[in-house]
Formats: structure tokens, sequence, C-alpha cells
């Protein structure tokens, strides 16, 4: 089971006027800022990793064929917001919702994210269950952590400096910055 981003607008945790401030780029001349929005995109998904939290809130599919035995679906989406929908689908592609409450989500969205599932509900025997949730930082979610925007920052200038220079690693700043944030994997 691997979620599946479902919506295509992403919005950057730092803006490109923001990102241009930064690297005191003259107003005028916008040649670079195609260049720039790639490094923002770049730097976020790599502070991402190293953390494993989503730093640009967006919506994402989940598809499971069983249950879990112990009611708990765990997710590597932190921090989780909201349970947009739960169904499941037929074997002739109909999707019918499931009723509120048998699908919600787990207490600690940011930590332990995952769903907990109802006993109640149908078995999936030729079926599949179909879940969305919204999850990341910023827009419906909680602001993102500002160490991180200065990370992404940092590492996005990084690239900027140092063009076509491999390997990008991370910088011992910025890894000062985003450690208090990193999840853990067990």
């Amino acid at each position: 089971m691997s979620p599946i981003r479902v919506d295509a607008a992403i919005v950057e945790p730092v803006t490109l006027a923001d990102m241009r401030a930064h690297l005191r780029l003259d107003p005028d001349n916008t040649a670079e800022d195609g260049l720039v929005e790639g490094l923002i995109a770049s730097a976020r998904a790599m502070v991402e990793l190293a953390t494993r939290r989503i730093l640009a809130p967006g919506r994402y599919r989940v598809m499971l064929t069983a249950w879990p035995a112990n009611g708990f679906v765990p997710l590597p989406l932190s921090p989780l917001v909201a349970l947009a929908s739960a169904g499941s689908v037929g074997a002739t592609g109909t999707v019918t919702a499931f009723a509120p409450g048998l699908v919600r989500l787990a207490p600690d969205t940011v930590e332990a994210p995952g769903l907990i599932v109802s006993p109640a509900l149908p078995s999936l025997y030729r079926a599949a269950a179909l879940i969305e949730v919204d999850a990341g930082y910023g827009g419906a979610g909680p602001p993102v952590p500002p160490a991180l925007v200065q990370a992404i920052r940092l590492v996005a200038a990084h690239g900027f400096e140092h063009r076509g220079d491999l390997p990008v690693t991370l910088t011992p700043m910025v890894e000062a910055l985003i450690a208090p944030h990193r999840r853990m994997r067990l």
C-alpha cells in the first residue's frame, strides 16, 4: 500500500519571491526564475525525504485489499490533516461510501499517522477499500515549521551557487535545522 498523490497543484512552502530575496537576485532579471522554482521543488523534496514529513499540502489515495487484524493502518503521511473519503470499490467499479465513523484518523496525526478501522466494516472479499486523506503542512494543516522553511532556502541556495556540482548532500547546518523534526523509522 503506497499512498498516491491525487491533486496536481503543489503549493511550495517557499515562494519564488521569497527565494529570489534570499538569493539577492536583481528584481529586473527574471531569466533564472525557472531554475529557482526547480531548485525550490527539489530542495523541498530533499527536506521531505530527510524528515519523512510532507511540506506541501495535498490529497493522497490509499487502496487496501484486506483490513488489518489490529484495526490500525499506518500511513507514511505526516502530518495527517483530514479524512476526505472512505469507501469500497466492487468488481464493477462502483464506489460505495462507508458510514461515518467506521474509518477515522488515529489520535496522533503527526508522529504516528494512520487510520483506525472499525471491525464493523464489510469484508473486502472481491472488493478494495478506497480511502483519500489530506496531509501535509500548510493549507488546512499546521504551518510549516520555520526551521524546515529555512532548510529549504539553504538547500535551494546551495544548489543555485553550486550548479552542476555533484554530489548534493545536506550541509551540517541544514542537518541541524531538520534534526528536531525528523520522524524516526522503526
